[in-house]
């Protein structure tokens, strides 16, 4: 086992015992509704009684609702304490849950119609987790995930400066992505129609009282073809 597994399940106790939705920021007025904005980017094209592989699926706080959409859901995390939490906080039918590492997967090739995950692949060896998401795709199957984006001063600051790194409740090595560079490695693997889109001017820390003018004014910076690359997020969608 490599160290930056080892990391993520040593930082997967410690959001199981430290509250892992503040810790994601999923909790404040306004997380709430980034929340539900990667809920319904991350499902609107899932089509029922398909397969579909959560990637990092954490205490579940996505499962519960990719569960909604009928898809026949594994949800898979290397951390068994956010997976302990996960099963009780989504207990469908249609989900199972596995404790498996996302970039040597014991799943079969080409057996999903779906791969998706909200910041997972930050936290992963990319080329090894991207080749493994490629192979257990079907052909014509679709990939969707939420990231942090490294041109987003915040996100820059957070994720290269150590102390900051550790204040912020992040794991070692995690880190954000550059559109044009995950868009070239997806499209070197194979992956087609690839789309990396920058998205999310509403921070998390937004008092209830601003969020209605924030979302406004951010609604318009998302269309601005230069300040929308310093979006806090990248909306990632690909198809094999």
């Amino acid at each position: 086992m490599d160290d930056r597994i080892k990391h993520e399940i040593e930082h997967g106790k410690f959001l199981a015992g430290s509250g892992a939705g503040e810790i994601w920021n999923w909790e404040s007025a306004a997380g709430k509704l980034r929340w539900a904005r990667r809920v319904g980017m991350l499902t609107e094209f899932i089509r029922p009684a398909t397969t579909l592989l959560e990637l990092g699926c954490g205490t579940g706080y996505f499962t519960k609702e990719i569960a909604t959409t009928g898809a026949h859901v594994t949800a898979i995390d290397i951390s068994p304490e956010l997976l302990v939490i996960a099963k009780n906080n989504v207990p469908h039918p249609n989900v199972s849950f596995l404790q498996e590492n996302a970039y040597r997967m014991t799943l079969p090739n080409n057996h999903f119609d779906y791969v998706v995950g909200s910041s997972v692949l930050h936290h992963l060896d990319i080329r090894k987790a991207v080749a493994e998401i490629y192979r257990i795709l079907k052909d014509g199957g679709i990939i969707a995930f939420t990231e942090p984006n490294m041109m987003n001063p915040q996100i820059a600051l957070q994720k290269n400066i150590p102390w900051l790194k550790r204040r912020l409740g992040d794991s070692p090595d995690e880190t954000a992505f550059f559109r044009w560079k995950i868009s070239r490695l997806l499209r070197k693997q194979g992956f087609k129609k690839v789309e990396t889109r920058p998205f999310d001017f509403l921070h998390p820390a937004v008092p209830p009282a601003c969020i209605k003018a924030v979302t406004s004014a951010g609604n318009l910076l998302e269309k601005c073809p230069i300040l929308k690359e310093i979006a806090g997020s990248i909306f990632i969608k690909a198809y094999k």
